[in-house]
């Protein structure tokens, strides 16, 4: 076990410098060994000039630049911090946690930045407003249109973390926040804070966030919330009674200031009725309740505290979740061999052994000792000194009371059985609304049935079979890309869930106005707003030339019945509506031969196509594509084509052109409308590659 050496101080990130605090400040232990890793003080540190910094210097320089840069931004940040996600790694064995948890916290995090990063380039724009949705006609004649719309707000998003998670809890919010155009303010819990400074020491070292999108106060936040406003928002992970106190601040009640809180939760897992002893799921249930057990020594807001099972299945489940607990090694984090670390402090486990006594009230142990350290013995540790808990299996009935009012933040859950599958989501009711539920089974019926009932008390859901458990993250790992949240006890906020979890943050304003209007604030073309026809075929522009509004107006063409008569042939789609003449009139829809959709699309396509080389690279799909009125054999067809949106790629000498694209028929009749999508030059003739 490595010495500390002497500690050091660790400093605030404040107004473009690091700040160190002229006092003792708080000693912060090492989990494992007691000795003492640093000291901690924000003392003398001036919020207010903080949170002025943020609005007045990050928050311009944030909102200046367009999604795709800032998504850039923080790809170019993932990749910098994994490079030093060694050193991250031993300071997190100090906080007791083994390096598979460090993993999940350490390259975890990091991973949320890449999540975040892709949710901008892929489904943003490359401009500073995001469109929700389609334009939406509020008058007869066209010329009155609404949109909704998000843009950034003029705050600041302050951060404060729990101590189970000091990197992931801090770039989980810092990615969707940065791309919301909102400068952060991170707040992490003194015990693993350490860390926490480590990685943001290495995020404003590489220069690659603009200054003041990103500071952290290194000690007591009092007086922080009193600095906010309108506009700011508050992300807090932690206690329920501490997001009680936060609720009641003035500047949240009266002041505008938006509260956000993932608070502490008793999740549950449901064995099916289903599941026998010799099936997979049973194998399933059992090493995943013991996953959530012993990961993070049970310090995980996703654990599962509440372990429900058939009344008839409850002592053979023991009897599995016994036998394979014995096998959880505890000691030192980097010991080899071991599986389990330390809680994160003496004053934590102290708290678990209080929890599990108020536990004992109405359910009973069945395996492992609070009072003893190890399970049974620690490897390459001192129990005394160091915060080891071994795991604790308890055991309820439906009667019992407190498994469903008090968590046990360590490795402990309580087995209770339950009579019926309506029996189950009672109880997991009984939690008052979850974070994270998960039900194994190999039923589709019951599947449904749980999730059903649960769905309303929980934020996610996992069902667990055979069939997914291959690729499964498991009960308790929340994925960038889904919701992180939960309702009642669990707080009723929500974080992350991809594009979501960015919008959460901005503002969502109903425009209302002329089509020429909206396209000119909103960046994208809306109909009955004025088309441009210069002589110049829009597909002979680059990037550089196209302007939102450009269009082609093609001539006229015959469909033919010969035409479609060809088409079927060549295509094998002989539908009885393009092939069957008095099938075809007898359908109420058609009235006689009709020509197939994808062949109007077809030959719409070679209206509208200039053939030669030039800017336009490639189409790679359309959208929202629907046909209106059908063509009947010798109809003309004609197409307008319009630049409805233009995306250039950061990272790409091309970008995306989105084109509004409708087909009428002789009779000016809309027959199909859909967006075509292409990938246009940036400029034309394009320069030749470099050797």
């Amino acid at each position: 076990m490595p010495s500390t050496g002497n500690p050091r101080r660790l400093e605030s990130y404040a107004t473009g410098g690091w700040y160190a605090a002229g006092d003792e400040g708080q000693p912060l232990l090492d989990a494992s060994t007691g000795e003492e890793v640093a000291r901690l003080s924000a003392t003398g540190l001036d919020l207010g000039v903080m949170t002025a910094y943020a609005r007045e210097v990050g928050g311009p320089a944030l909102r200046a630049l367009t999604f795709h840069e800032r998504a850039g931004m923080l790809k170019a940040l993932g990749k910098h911090l994994m490079q030093h996600a060694a050193e991250f790694h031993e300071l997190s064995l100090r906080t007791g946690a083994t390096k598979g948890d460090g993993m999940g916290d350490i390259e975890g995090g990091i991973g949320t930045l890449f999540a975040s990063g892709s949710v901008g380039t892929r489904q943003m724009p490359n401009d500073t407003v995001y469109l929700d949705g389609d334009p939406i006609p509020l008058g007869k004649g066209g010329s009155f249109v609404g949109q909704h719309v998000f843009t950034s707000r003029p705050g600041v998003m302050v951060q404060i973390n729990a101590f189970n998670f000091p990197v992931w809890g801090m770039l989980e919010k810092l990615g969707p926040a940065f791309l919301a155009g909102m400068p952060s303010i991170v707040k992490p819990a003194a015990q693993t804070s350490y860390v926490t400074e480590a990685v943001v020491r290495r995020i404003v070292e590489s220069e690659i966030l603009p200054e003041g999108t990103l500071q952290l106060l290194m000690g007591s936040p009092a007086g922080l919330l009193d600095e906010l406003r309108i506009q700011d928002h508050v992300a807090f992970t932690g206690s329920a009674h501490t997001a009680g106190l936060l609720r009641t601040h003035p500047n949240v009640l009266h002041g505008g200031v938006t509260l956000g809180v993932e608070a502490d939760s008793l999740n549950c897992s449901i064995l099916g009725p289903d599941v026998g002893v010799d099936d997979p799921e049973f194998d399933l249930f059992v090493k995943g309740v013991v996953t959530e057990m012993t990961y993070k020594a049970g310090q995980k807001c996703t654990s599962i505290r509440r372990t429900l099972v058939p009344k008839a299945m409850v002592e053979t489940v023991i009897e599995a979740l016994t036998a394979r607990l014995a096998k959880t090694t505890v000691g030192y984090p980097a010991a080899d061999g071991v599986r389990m670390g330390a809680l994160v402090s003496l004053e934590q486990r102290e708290e678990v052994r209080k929890a599990i006594q108020s536990l004992r009230a109405s359910a009973e142990i069945v395996y492992g000792d609070p009072d003893r350290a190890g399970n049974p013995d620690l490897i390459d540790a001192d129990g005394e000194r160091g915060a080891f808990l071994g795991p604790v299996l308890l055991r309820a009935d439906g009667r019992a009371t407190e498994p469903h009012d008090v968590e046990a933040f360590g490795p402990v859950s309580t087995v209770i059985g339950f009579d019926s599958l309506d029996d189950a989501v009672a109880l997991a009711a009984r939690g008052k609304g979850s974070l994270a539920g998960s039900v194994v089974t190999h039923d589709p019926d019951i599947a449904r049935a749980v999730v059903l009932g649960l769905a309303p008390w929980h934020g996610r859901i996992l069902v667990l079979d055979r069939d997914d458990a291959g690729e499964s993250t498991g009960h308790g790992v929340p994925l960038p890309t889904l919701v992180h949240g939960g309702p009642g006890r669990a707080g009723g906020g929500e974080e992350m869930g991809g594009l979501r979890g960015v919008l959460h943050l901005m503002q969502r304003t109903a425009l209302q106005g002329s089509p020429d209007m909206l396209t000119a604030v909103a960046g994208r073309w809306t109909k009955g707003a004025a088309r441009v026809q210069d002589g110049v075929h829009p597909f002979r522009k680059s990037l550089a030339d196209l302007r939102i509004g450009d269009t082609i107006a093609s001539a006229p063409r015959v469909v033919s019945r010969a035409d479609i008569d060809h088409f079927a042939e060549f295509t094998g789609d002989t539908f009885y509506a393009h092939t069957d003449p008095e099938a075809a009139a007898a359908n109420p829809l058609f009235g006689g031969i009709v020509a197939h959709g994808y062949l109007v699309v077809s030959l719409a396509a070679g209206l509208f196509v200039d053939p030669d080389p030039g800017p336009v690279l490639a189409n790679f799909g359309v959208d929202n594509l629907r046909f209106l009125t059908p063509v009947k054999a010798d109809d003309s067809i004609a197409v307008t084509l319009t630049v409805k949106q233009i995306t250039p790629r950061t990272t790409a000498d091309y970008g995306e052109v989105r084109w509004d694209a409708v087909v009428t028929n002789a009779a000016g009749e809309p027959v199909a409308t859909y967006d075509v999508l292409t990938l246009v030059a940036k400029t034309w003739p394009q320069p030749p590659a470099t050797p």
